[in-house]
């Protein structure tokens, strides 16, 4: 199959990650940055966030979802920079160009679906942006929208205050959802030739995830099963992180059999009651259960119950830090891995999916404007172009 190849005008999380996947799949990407602007920092924000790592440009934030790309910056406000993104897509033939501006600047900045197609016909444009075209000027952050969504009115403590998630679901989303739509529209391409205009929003996207709540308003449902609850699980009992002597470990009981078995048990058998032998009847006595399901548990090391749990075929999880989720032998055989440019590994995290041809070493992330000489002159350029569009401020000099 051939090798794609994307440009992506991209900085922070989310895009970079959606780009991220095409550099697993073996695909060149590009990634374009802005040149300097006043006494600003160049390019992407996000290398400058977290730990330098290499040099000031490369800082621990910024390097995971950038490693196996390639960095040229372009002054896109100026039309020789607009010509010069244009002869790349034509001369490479990008296969997909991405953003993530606002949608407002679209068009200043050439960048627009129309203007590319008029150029590459056949182009794949995706863009996310906070709540699409229909809001232009509206910035999305991940924290902003987990809050708008309702991701946070039903993360955390009941008896507390609403909870971001500790990861970036919704940049991560709609990452995830640039990937699945280029894909997509790479497939129709193939069969009619014809390129798309991907927008997505990180609201809508977020929403998408609201399947187990959204519908339950139409349910006349009860307050409390549309917000915080926890680690409980909402509809099942119990399923919650108990005390062990020792530490935590989360329970789900997913079924009556698995509760029959769980209250079977040493230690558990107090548990078990007539009316709590159907999940309706174990709801009704949820916070009655839980806390006595805290106090057995509290009477055993982590790895005695585990042992306990697991001959009884009782779901059942310990709460590992991120350190030891690195060192799980299923996860640490398939981690995939740089270099500093000192030489030093750096672990980073293990493929979505495994395919047999899939890339688990990449080159580190490139620093602002790495590639721009040297894609410039795969384009045609030479150095006397070259240094005339450094004279300009086309391209950083």
């Amino acid at each position: 199959m051939r090798k794609r190849t994307v440009l992506s005008m991209e900085q922070a999380l989310s895009l970079t990650y959606g780009t991220l996947r095409f550099v697993q799949l073996g695909w060149r990407v590009i990634r374009l940055e802005a040149t300097p602007q006043g006494t600003e920092l160049p390019g992407d924000p996000n290398r400058y966030i977290g730990t330098p790592v290499a040099g000031d440009d490369r800082r621990s934030y910024f390097v995971a979802p950038n490693v196996g790309k390639e960095a040229i910056a372009l002054n896109l406000k100026e039309a020789a920079g607009r010509e010069l993104l244009h002869r790349i897509l034509r001369e490479l033939d990008v296969d997909v160009f991405c953003c993530n501006t606002l949608p407002a600047r679209y068009r200043a900045l050439g960048i627009d679906y129309e203007t590319l197609a008029a150029v590459k016909p056949d182009i794949i444009w995706a863009a996310i942006s906070a709540m699409g075209p229909d809001a232009p000027d509206t910035p999305g952050y991940d924290p902003a929208i987990q809050a708008m969504v309702g991701f946070m009115e039903v993360t955390g403590d009941p008896a507390g205050p609403p909870m971001l998630a500790g990861v970036p679901l919704v940049d991560l989303k709609a990452g995830d959802e640039v990937y699945a739509n280029v894909i997509l529209a790479l497939a129709e391409r193939a069969e009619t030739g014809r390129g798309r205009a991907i927008h997505v929003s990180m609201l809508h996207a977020a929403a998408s995830w609201l399947t187990t709540v959204l519908p339950l308003l139409d349910y006349d449902c009860a307050p409390d099963e549309v917000t915080r609850c926890g680690n409980e699980h909402r509809k099942f009992i119990p399923v919650n992180a108990y005390p062990t002597a020792d530490g935590f470990l989360y329970v789900a009981i997913g079924n009556d059999l698995q509760w029959k078995r769980l209250v079977e048990l040493e230690g558990f058998e107090s548990l078990d009651r007539e009316s709590r032998r159907t999940n309706a009847g174990r709801a009704r006595e949820r916070a009655r259960i839980h806390a006595e399901m805290a106090a057995v548990t509290a009477r055993y090391e982590t790895a005695e119950l585990r042992r306990a749990l697991t001959r009884a075929r009782i779901p059942h999880a310990p709460i590992h830090t991120v350190a030891e989720v690195r060192e799980m032998e299923t996860i640490a055989r398939r981690l995939t891995r740089t270099r500093r440019p000192d030489g030093r590994e750096v672990r980073l995290p293990p493929l979505a999916v495994e395919r047999e041809d899939a890339v688990t070493e990449y080159s580190f992330a490139p620093r602002y404007s790495e590639h721009t000489e040297s894609v410039l002159r795969e384009v045609g350029l030479g150095a006397d172009d070259i240094e005339a569009l450094e004279r300009q401020g086309i391209i950083p000099s």
